[in-house]
């Protein structure tokens, strides 16, 4: 640690603004009066993010200096991650921000298939909390150029050491893109550093064989035309741990070491929590018991103009153009499945049946699941084998029915 302790002390007294390149090369970058990226570079910065997100698609996943929290609003819609966390040590941003992460009203209605908890955490990307053990991407955009000496030295070992997630995505400023900008000072008065690349690779290499992980380094921002050798204006490193290294993290877990202050927390509805999944299940088998009695009531108007000599149009009434889209596997599912059935005034359609679509397939992977779901929200045959409903209703004939 003594040598990455000294890496990191020279950087910081040379305040970073050197302009050389990775390779050696050095010279007078051409200089832009206004340099504008498109879209904009946070905007990079958080879909670089989103594409890590849609290629590995993780679990749990935790935001170092979430700031405003706009980089958890963007990852919250993810079907993968069940849960979230954001840290920053700005306890009144975290609370004025914290409600625009509450499930609204679509939440409800359309809910996700796997759970999503939310937390926002007040506390330092430096303190240990064992509550952020165990997760699958730790992100830090645009953080470690906030930290203080002692801070920085700290980070590692508590980040990779401690906290040992699957994968870190760091970003920061590259210093030698800074000649570029019309002024070349750091980019934030609350900037404690800026790296080259040189720079960070140095600590960010040392950092990840120390810890046990690999490490490839890439950006987002590309220089204007003639001052590609300055790299890209953000350097990131994305760190993947190695398999089977040993890490503190399964010792600290007993520990229980709590930190961070918790001042939000929201849990998403879900299909795994049993309301929803009725909620939701209901609804899908009465718009789709709807659906084939309307289909049959349509055939047996159809009927009764053949009979009086009148053409129906030419449609595929059990599979019409419009609505869901079946494969031909999904198609021949349904038309071996048992087929609605009229019994007096009433209109039953098997469960089996309903099992046959694979929407319902999907909410409900089992015939007797589903009965006992929807039992005391539908009326079902005395063999509890088919929903009943009437044939018909007020509003057929409003539709000539």
């Amino acid at each position: 640690m003594k040598l990455l302790s000294a890496i990191l002390l020279k950087g910081l007294e040379s305040n970073l603004q050197c302009t050389d390149v990775i390779d050696g090369n050095s010279g007078e970058a051409p200089k832009e009066k206004f340099i504008k990226f498109k879209p904009p570079l946070y905007r990079q910065r958080y879909q670089f993010v989103k594409d890590i997100v849609d290629q590995h698609e993780p679990k749990k996943v935790a935001d170092l200096g979430c700031g405003d929290t706009s980089l958890i609003r963007l990852l919250k819609v993810y079907p993968c991650i069940e849960e979230l966390v954001g840290v920053d040590i700005d306890e009144d941003k975290l609370r004025w921000r914290g409600d625009q992460l509450s499930p609204f009203l679509g939440d409800f209605l359309k809910p996700r298939d796997l759970d999503l908890t939310i937390t926002l955490y007040h506390g330092s990307a430096v303190e240990r909390d064992s509550r952020l053990l165990g997760f699958d991407l730790i992100t830090c955009i645009e953080l470690i150029e906030h930290l203080d000496s002692g801070d920085l030295a700290r980070f590692p070992e508590v980040v990779f050491g401690y906290m040992s997630p699957a994968m870190v995505v760091i970003s920061t400023p590259n210093s030698e893109f800074n000649p570029l900008f019309p002024t070349e000072t750091l980019r934030d008065s609350d900037h404690k550093f800026e790296w080259n690349r040189m720079q960070f690779q140095t600590w960010a290499l040392y950092a990840a064989s120390h810890y046990g992980y690999s490490v490839e380094f890439t950006g987002v921002g590309e220089p204007p035309a003639g001052a590609e050798s300055v790299g890209y204006c953000t350097q990131i490193g994305i760190f993947r741990k190695n398999e089977g290294k040993v890490t503190e993290a399964s010792v600290s877990e007993q520990c229980q070491e709590r930190a961070y202050k918790a001042v939000f927390t929201a849990s998403y509805p879900s299909l795994q929590q049993e309301r929803f999944l009725r909620l939701v299940l209901v609804n899908e088998v009465s718009r789709q018991v709807e659906s084939l009695r309307l289909k049959h009531l349509r055939k047996l108007k159809e009927e009764e103009e053949r009979m009086l000599g009148v053409k129906p149009p030419e449609v595929d009434s059990d599979f019409p153009a419009f609505g869901p889209v079946f494969t031909e596997a999904e198609k021949a599912r349904i038309e071996n499945s048992p087929k609605p059935f009229v019994l007096g005034t009433k209109f039953l359609v098997p469960l089996q049946r309903l099992m046959a679509y694979p929407k319902l397939c999907r909410i409900c992977p089992s015939e007797d699941m589903m009965r006992s779901l929807i039992d005391d929200c539908v009326c079902l045959s005395s063999d509890a084998s088919a929903v009943v409903v009437d044939l018909h209703d007020y509003y057929d004939y409003l539709f000539d029915f």
